[in-house]
């Protein structure tokens, strides 16, 4: 009842009075300006947004012109080939592309790669393919990024049919699926690339006369579709005297009257503010005799809340005079904010003692978990994996297997090249496995032995994943372009739990005694 009795008075008085008539004023005024400058700024602001993508379509053709010739290759590889490539939907980065490119390049023999820097033709088809996914995440992403930090709706690069007027996509910032069977679909795991839409000249007239000029045109394409109302700027692509497309960005209509008005209303706010002051000026000098200390003090407070600042309270000490209610309730109040502010000391100081400990804590176990010399994981997280297999199988769940991997010749390597060379073949072995195995975790159990635990969908692909294994192993024993301990040899073996199991040591002997089998054949073939 108390507290209502205060509102009501606060409502009732004079300041809340003026307060509302004043404010009914600014509101107004701040209205009436906004529009004006709404009018004053309409045409101005608009062109100042086109400015910003014309500006935005030359920092990408600057882009495109310093790759210069590989550009060039792309798109001629990206017109005769880009139905054949299957690059996935959602990829975030190009570098994972970038490196299968560089594997695959790396395994070409150098005599064919001519001995230039880059020579495309020289590439097997193998590597064209895997360079154009790479090349084409990169402008891609590059496109999208541009479009993200300006915020606009769309960039995208076409390649003209002028025969027959029609505009290829070719880089899209509006990505589009494809279906099994290569068509345009609403979800795909692929990218449907070479969108082509037929845009008649009488129609998109400054768009043609952008490619036919080969010259940038001070018009816009007003486009209104399904992809929204906009305004498209096109800066012809020329490399090495080679009209090769059009990058096209483009702005929101909408968004840049929602612009305008945005500033048309802060320029507003700042013709207002005057008034503003003026109002604050004649409410201080009503309220200076009456709610000044009430004020200050809530102030206060409120400075409080917002920064957390423990200095405001020697602050409020150093102002507090007389011995009245508000001065002793200022006092409480500044002693509250000293004891607090120790009180949250403490508790961030134990809060970072026990979040030191446990960084500590979780590096010490990733590198006792981790191989130093491959980088997989080591015995002592396989026995951690097994301890969660053993309670799988508590729980019934039991559809689990594992493929033992070792590798052959390893004392014969060491004795022969050195121990370096071991290591180098030890890694090389690794890397084939982590490689094959992709789903499944990989660890090394001893000098030349590892552990691959099978599950879900490597352990219903095992036969197909151990064909390629054996395949990859029996293809880099023959290759005499290779040192002798980059030929690497080694058996593997797979077991998975059965019935008669009652642990994952069981799986582990069957898995090892399979291995020694095939390690046996091997050695039988192999001829020294």
């Amino acid at each position: 009842m108390e507290g209502n009795n205060y509102t009501k008075r606060k409502t009732d008085g004079l300041l809340f009075r003026f307060a509302l008539i004043f404010g009914i004023f600014t509101v107004a005024a701040l209205a009436g300006s906004a529009f004006t400058i709404y009018i004053i700024q309409m045409k101005d602001y608009k062109a100042q947004k086109v400015e910003d993508i014309k500006g935005i379509g030359d920092y990408l053709e600057r882009m495109i012109q310093e790759a210069g010739e590989e550009f060039q290759v792309y798109q001629d590889y990206y017109m005769e080939h880009f139905a054949e490539a299957d690059i996935p939907y959602d990829f975030d980065e190009y570098l994972t592309a970038q490196r299968k490119f560089e594997s695959i390049l790396a395994q070409q023999p150098p005599s064919e790669l001519k001995g230039k820097k880059f020579d495309f033709d020289s590439f097997s088809e193998e590597a064209k393919m895997a360079y154009f996914i790479y090349i084409h995440e990169y402008w891609l992403l590059n496109f999208e990024n541009a479009r993200k930090s300006f915020n606009l709706p769309y960039t995208y690069y076409l390649v003209p049919k002028e025969d027959i007027y029609h505009m290829v996509y070719m880089i899209d910032g509006e990505r589009t699926a494809k279906d099994k069977n290569g068509d345009k679909a609403e979800k795909g795991d692929y990218l449907y690339l070479g969108d082509e839409y037929y845009d008649p000249p009488e129609k998109y007239k400054v768009q043609w006369r952008s490619w036919f000029t080969g010259k940038r045109q001070n018009d816009f394409e007003i486009w209104n579709n399904e992809w929204g109302h906009t305004y498209a700027y096109y800066t012809p692509l020329i490399i090495n005297g080679r009209k090769m497309g059009l990058i096209g960005t483009e702005i929101e209509v909408d968004e840049v009257n929602k612009a305008i008005l945005y500033m048309s209303l802060k320029i507003a706010g700042f013709i207002s503010l005057g008034l503003v002051v003026c109002i604050a000026l004649m409410m201080l000098f009503i309220s200076k005799r009456y709610i000044k200390k009430i004020a200050l003090l809530e102030s206060q407070m409120r400075e409080f809340a917002k920064e957390k600042n423990p200095a405001i309270a020697k602050r409020i000490q150093l102002e507090v005079k007389g011995r009245n209610e508000i001065a002793f309730l200022s006092r409480q109040f500044a002693d509250l904010i000293l004891e607090m502010d120790e009180y949250i000391n403490n508790l961030l100081s134990a809060r970072k003692e026990l979040k030191d400990t446990k960084r500590i804590a979780d590096e010490m176990n990733a590198l006792a978990k981790k191989d130093a010399l491959t980088g997989v994981r080591n015995k002592t997280a396989y026995d951690s994996e097994a301890r969660r297999l053993e309670w799988k199988i508590a729980d019934g769940k039991k559809d689990f297997g594992l493929a033992m991997v070792d590798l052959n010749f390893l004392k014969r390597i060491n004795d022969t090249y050195g121990h370096e060379q071991g290591d180098i073949a030890i890694k090389k072995l690794c890397s084939i496995i982590c490689n094959i195995f992709k789903h499944s975790p990989v660890f090394r159990i001893g000098g030349d032995e590892f552990v691959v635990i099978l599950e879900k969908d490597d352990l219903a692909g095992i036969e197909h994943l151990v064909q390629q294994f054996n395949a990859k192993i029996e293809l880099l024993s023959k290759d005499e372009n290779l040192e002798p301990w980059e030929q690497v040899s080694a058996a593997i073996g797979c077991a998975f739990f059965e019935s008669r199991d009652t642990s994952v040591a069981d799986v582990f002997r069957r898995a090892d005694q399979e291995m020694y089998k095939r390690k046996k054949q091997m050695k039988g073939e192999r001829v020294d």
